[in-house]
């Protein structure tokens, strides 16, 4: 084996609001020797994901957060150098589907964590993007969560993010009116010309309430929300009876620890959900990774069929991920964020 060490990124202090490269440390510890039944793998892409910031503490969740000093949870694709279990031999592409192989070089897994990937089939990205636990977490939301109508308009928050886009190309998937929020003009390009979304918002515009309007004369239908305090107030007033939400995430609220700053909506959403019976359901995507195979079974046509558009945001190197991930929580950053580290 060429490696002789195994390079970690571990928790180093928690954050107190977005996340800095100081917050995290490389260590290296020796390359771990597979037991009977075991994987070892060699980590080539790494996923950087919002729950990574939760998961650091001082975060506006109910998840616990890991321990100072543990290796970062992390999605990843690798590669299997050496193999104590029948179900898969040297070579084989991987992709982790609980997280547990880390921001790390070297993981050994038991192999419940793991499915072998074609990297034939669809760049090993899409195996952390459309087609990993952020393609399931759109998935999840549309098709076990609620059930938008199929003559529907439905919205779709942070619409140019990886978890966004998923959610709002699959709505088009199956006939929906689709329309995206995001900030900015090259993103709202993006949502119309790319992904063929039927309207797209500039939240940062300063005619958003009236692009908002124009975009749903029809009222919403459906919302797939992953922004949460920021934009959902907007929102309410447009919302058409007997309206579905499905929330996937709070991006705007995750870094704060104490009560939102800002007026206070709630009366507004709850007389609306009284007078107009709406439907709002959260949901931890963790709890549905027993529909792997439904969703792969969805999805994965069509990303063959190059119907899903996807973008990835590469980042090259282990040593980069502190530097990067930070850049997650800034707006700066369009598609799934990805380190390339081997």
């Amino acid at each position: 084996m060429s490696a002789k060490v195994n390079r970690q990124i571990i928790l180093a202090a928690r954050p107190h609001g977005n996340p800095k490269e100081s917050d995290f440390e490389i260590v290296e510890r020796p390359v771990p020797v597979p037991g009977d039944g075991q994987v070892l793998v060699r980590n080539i892409l790494v996923s950087l994901d919002p729950f990574n910031r939760i998961l650091m503490g001082n975060a506006n969740s109910d998840q616990p957060p890991i321990e100072l000093g543990d290796t970062m949870f992390g999605f990843t694709v690798a590669v299997v150098e050496q193999s104590n279990n029948p179900d898969f031999a040297a070579g084989d592409h991987v992709a982790g589907i609980f997280g547990t192989t880390g921001w790390q070089d070297y993981a050994l897994s038991d192999g419940s964590d793991l499915r072998v990937v074609d990297p034939d089939a669809a760049p090993l990205s899409a195996n952390l993007g459309v087609l990993g636990v952020t393609g399931l977490t759109a998935w999840i939301g549309l098709t076990k969560i609620i059930e938008p109508k199929p003559d529907g308009t439905l919205l779709v928050t942070a619409a140019a993010g990886a978890v966004g886009s998923a959610a709002a190309q699959i709505g088009k998937l199956r006939g929906y009116r689709v329309v995206g929020i995001a900030g900015g003009p090259e993103k709202t390009r993006h949502l119309l010309d790319d992904l063929g979304l039927d309207a797209a918002v500039d939240y940062k515009a300063p005619d958003f309430a009236g692009q908002l309007a124009r975009a749903v004369p029809e009222g919403i239908d459906t919302i797939y929300e992953n922004v949460g305090a920021a934009l959902l107030p907007a929102l309410v007033p447009h919302l058409n009876r007997k309206a579905q939400i499905a929330v996937g995430g709070v991006m705007s609220q995750i870094t704060q620890t104490g009560a939102f700053e800002g007026p206070d909506h709630l009366p507004d959403l709850l007389r609306a959900a009284l007078y107009k019976t709406l439907t709002i359901r959260g949901f931890d995507v963790t709890e549905f990774y027993d529909s792997y195979p439904e969703f792969l079974a969805d999805l994965a046509p069509a990303v063959a069929e190059q119907k899903l558009h996807y973008s990835a945001h590469i980042i090259e190197g282990l040593e980069t991920i502190p530097i990067a991930f930070p850049d997650m929580f800034t707006g700066r950053v369009a598609g799934k964020m990805i380190a390339k580290i081997g």
